[in-house]
């Protein structure tokens, strides 16, 4: 083998690589390793490893597509790189694509439940969901032997049953019966001879059953009962009934059957166990296992009120209209008065004026004064109800508000029709396997065998092993505290991706690499040892592995690292360290002082004790968390640890956010069950801070969001040019008509659809994507438009206006969260979650703070680098000197060692979880000897 190949078979080498801020780099990177590519946020990770090497690998597979299926799906645009050179089949894991349809879950993302479809169409047992009794199915031999058992010498109507339950007039059907030569039907229970032209009530409800014959069970004569015993499963469709001397019915069937009641089951396949198919999904709930429905204490919620006082919330005071005319109209018919308050009105009138009556209410006309107008009262919850079909996005979101969503009654949650729950497996349906956690789950299918028959034991063995096998890779990989049937849009960012890590496992692909972004997000430190060995394992099958990351341990246990930096923004783009951790070590870049402890987070010389006030919320109880009491220091840095699924996001963002939310702005959001919270008065705001975008399109951006583009324009509408012009500040607005550029309509780009494939956003070319037209960009400050403005970084931007106090204020707290990379105008859709939140946590840092406020951050430390933390903390910092409360749900103990005060659930996760462990300084926490926190804890503080 010549040296060229196997140079090209050993590194993937990338030349001229200038996407974004990349400065032209030429590199190699080993193939069939763990790589790490760190650096400061902006510093050009992703730019390298998701738009360069994602990017060409996914442009590659595109061309190796015939020229017929290109044309459906467009090209794809050429990275900015001169060449890539051995490059493998690329699969992406990032954290953005979770579904947000509520019928993706783990457990069919994962395929365990596509399996267990499976095995209970084949192995499960049925029992009957009016006696519990198990089902039985006979053949034609069998159900003849308990004929004559059962009714030796007796006198038997032998009968095949053709209409069950249903209503019509049947006219045809005795006809054909009647062709066919039976004399005798019964109908409701009673035996009729067959005429002609004869009829039932076609409005009733109707069972029909043919006579087949009139036997005695008697031995010698058993080739006639066998002949009509054939002939009647055969009209019957397998189905038959036996009436004997005392008009007593008995049900025989080949298939599955009660033999008490005579229900019977179809075949059992696999769709009818799935709650996304019709065969499966309970009926009333579609297969959600949950049920919006609207209820009366929301549209009445104080019936001491009178109807004209807005006792009837939906509709508000009394008013001149036509639904007001109605209810005044239905009243009079019941002699009542709309000034009555509700709670004194008759029941049925407070039933009509919810569900509505069918009775004609003569209402006067507004419009003919002296007319009436005849017309029925639909009721207020129907007529919510229409609304909230077919409407626009405002009244959807209005009529929720008086809608509740609660477990559905008829599936008790579990998203199956009541037949597919009575189909079971040692004991348990499949609804029942599917609410356990994994770990529970685990441990269920351990042994099975043992419990199963030999029959069952043949055909469950390879369904089985599939199974566990899938849910041996969660177990793996640390999620062990997630159910089957937890909705995927449920999940964070990191466990959505390593649920994807798990399933791509599961594949055992060879020779493919594998691009992560940042899988350690919401991992606790101890299940950071099972997410690196499952990434080795991965690229010990035999797959080059690339993860972006800022994790301390996974860069040290890693093959190869890659230090981008040395700044961020446009001081990024350059690779300031390559090579083993060994080597990256040696060097002096920011990435190996801080590995090797030489620059760090200070641990702080003494902890605030606080306003010596607490927040105390007792008897939290919401989904996995055991009446836990949380008492919190208010005017302190407060951490909240412990392991993934221990409880920290029921406690916080559904428990405790809502009930503050609901204090200080009426939220409606229900908190999850508590019973009491003390403490409230020293606080008069709540910020959650979370990593959702703050804009799904391109024409949110930083500057729109925080607020300071409005001082932009205004500033922009103050210069003598626009006044000469009488420009007004909507000029200056890519959001109106005016000064925008019309074809893109201002948002710089315009979208192209692609059927296949995700939409496209590309440069508009009237405005080169400058958002606005000519003789707006003429208007300059300081030789600058207002789309230079736009396209400033951060950095930049505070220079330009340090003599603006008012928009400085704004933009330099954008800097101090360090995201001075990032420019004014950056379309919020390309901002990772990491990023938004810090632009939402600079909007919040810019107002002016009470010294009351409560802040709650949801992993601030996300996609930031040693050298962030250190200025997020700043930050933190100066609010908490302030007087303000920041609470930080954190697995990162950089940050946790940095508290006054950490709260530490668990100690395991899902149903092992849900108490608090500790709580107290970071000092005292760390001796704990039970929390799995303490044991990191412990090292840092020692370090």
């Amino acid at each position: 083998m010549s040296q060229a190949t196997s140079s090209q078979e050993e590194f993937i080498e990338i030349f001229g690589a200038r996407e974004h801020n990349l400065k032209n780099l030429d590199l190699k990177i080993p193939r069939n390793k763990l790589v790490v590519v760190t650096g400061l946020s902006g510093s050009g990770k992703s730019s390298l490893a998701f738009d360069t090497i994602y990017a060409e690998g996914q442009r590659r597979y595109m061309e190796s597509f015939s020229a017929y299926a290109r044309s459906f799906l467009g090209g794809l645009e050429r990275p900015d790189v001169d060449k890539i050179n051995g490059l493998s089949p690329v699969i992406a894991i990032e954290q953005k694509t979770t579904s947000k349809n509520p019928r993706s879950t783990v457990g069919t993302v994962t395929e365990i439940y596509d399996f267990m479809r499976l095995l209970y169409a084949r192995a499960g047992e049925a029992f009957s969901y009016l006696t519990g009794a198990k089902m039985i199915r006979q053949t034609e031999d069998q159900i003849i032997e308990q004929l004559f058992s059962k009714f030796s010498n007796k006198k038997l109507y032998i009968l095949a049953p053709v209409v069950k339950g249903r209503k019509g007039h049947y006219r045809e059907l005795f006809e054909q019966i009647r062709k066919m030569g039976f004399s005798k039907v019964r109908v409701d229970g009673v035996v009729m001879e067959m005429v002609p032209k004869m009829q039932v009530d076609r409005y009733k409800i109707h069972d029909i059953e043919i006579v087949i014959d009139r036997i005695v069970a008697d031995e010698s004569d058993r080739f006639r009962i066998t002949q009509s015993l054939k002939s009647a499963l055969q009209h019957g469709k397998g189905v038959i009934m036996i009436r004997d001397e005392e008009g007593e019915i008995h049900h025989f069937s080949k298939y599955l059957m009660d033999p008490e009641t005579g229900l019977s089951y179809d075949e059992p396949a696999p769709n009818n166990f799935s709650f996304n198919s019709p065969y499966g999904a309970c009926p009333t709930c579609n297969g959600l296992g949950i049920k919006e429905e609207i209820t009366r204490e929301s549209i009445i919620p104080d019936p001491k009120l009178s109807i004209t006082r807005g006792g009837i919330a939906p509709l508000g005071e009394y008013r001149d209209i036509w639904i007001f005319k109605k209810i005044e109209a239905v009243l009079k018919q019941y002699k009542c008065s709309m000034s009555t308050p509700i709670k004194d009105l008759p029941e049925e009138v407070i039933e009509i004026l919810l569900h509505g009556d069918k009775m004609e209410v003569a209402v006067d006309s507004v419009k003919y004064p002296g007319t009436k107008w005849h017309t029925t009262f639909e009721g207020i919850i129907n007529f919510l109800q229409k609304y909230q079909e077919g409407s626009s996005d405002k009244i959807q979101e209005w009529v929720s508000e008086f809608t509740t969503t609660q477990v559905c009654p008829d599936c008790d949650g579990y998203r199956l029709k009541k037949e597919s729950l009575n189909f079971k497996i040692d004991d348990k349906h499949i609804g029942q396997l599917a609410v356990m956690d994994i770990n529970s789950l685990g441990e269920w299918f351990e042994g099975l065998e043992e419990r199963l028959t030999d029959k069952q034991n043949i055909i469950a063995a390879e369904v089985l092993k599939e199974i566990r096998k899938r849910i041996g890779f969660l177990l793996d990989i640390g999620l062990d505290y997630l159910s089957l049937n937890r909705p995927l849009r449920t999940l964070s960012g990191g466990e959505a991706q390593r649920i994807r890590l798990a399933t791509q496992i599961g594949t055992q692909l060879v020779g493919v690499l594998y691009i992560l972004d940042e899988p350690s997000i919401g991992l606790h430190q101890r299940d950071n040892v099972k997410l690196i060995k499952a990434l080795q394992n991965l690229r010990d099958l035999g797959n080059s592995v690339l993860v972006v990351e800022h994790d301390k341990d996974m860069m040290l246990e890693s093959d190869f690292v890659l230090d981008m930096g040395p700044g961020a923004g446009r001081h990024g783009g350059h690779v300031v360290a390559a090579g083993t951790p060994e080597e990256v070590l040696k060097t002096t870049g920011t990435t190996a002082q801080y590995l090797l402890g030489k620059l760090g987070l200070p641990i702080p010389k003494s902890r605030r004790k606080g306003k010596g006030i607490d927040l105390e919320l007792k008897g939290a109880s919401g989904n996995n968390l055991k009446n836990v009491d949380l008492k919190l220091p208010l005017g302190t840095m407060i951490c909240i640890t412990g392991v993934s699924g221990s409880g920290k996001s029921t406690l916080i963002h559904e428990t405790l956010f809502p009930l503050l939310s609901q204090e200080f702005y009426r939220s409606k959001k229900e908190p999850m069950p508590y019973k009491s919270i003390d403490g409230l008065k020293e606080l008069d705001k709540v910020i959650e801070v979370d990593q959702s975008p703050i804009g799904r399109t391109p024409r949110s951006n930083p500057a729109t969001y925080t607020g300071v583009f409005s001082d932009i324009r205004t500033l922009f509408t103050e210069l003598p040019e626009a006044k000469i012009r009488g420009y007004k500040p909507g000029r200056f607005s890519f959001n109106v008509k005016g000064g925008r550029c019309e074809d893109c309509e201002g948002a710089g780009m315009k979208l192209i659809e692609m059927d296949f494939l995700p939409d496209v956003h590309i440069p508009c070319e009237t405005c080169k994507g400058k958002r606005y037209n000519r003789e707006t960009l003429e208007v300059r400050f300081k030789g600058k438009s207002i789309s230079d403005v736009l396209d400033m970084t951060v950095e930049q931007a505070v220079e330009f206006f340090e003599n603006q106090p008012k928009i400085l204020r704004k933009i330099s707290t954008l800097n101090d969260v360090g995201l001075g990379y990032i420019t004014l105008g950056q379309h919020a859709t390309t901002l990772s979650g990491g990023e938004a939140q810090r632009v939402k946590l600079a909007t919040e840092l810019s107002k002016k703070d009470t010294g009351k406020t409560f802040y709650i951050l949801d992993e601030p430390t996300t996609g930031l680098h040693f050298q962030d933390i250190d200025l997020l903390m700043l930050v933190l910092n100066r609010l908490v000197d302030k007087g303000n409360t920041v609470l930080i749900i954190e697995h990162n103990m950089d940050v946790i060692k940095m508290a006054d005060y950490v709260v530490d659930l668990g100690p395991e996760g899902g149903n092992k979880g849900g108490t608090i462990v500790d709580q107290g300084t970071p000092e005292h926490v760390a001796k704990n000897t039970k929390s799995h926190t303490a044991k990191f804890l412990r090292q840092e503080l020692n370090h």
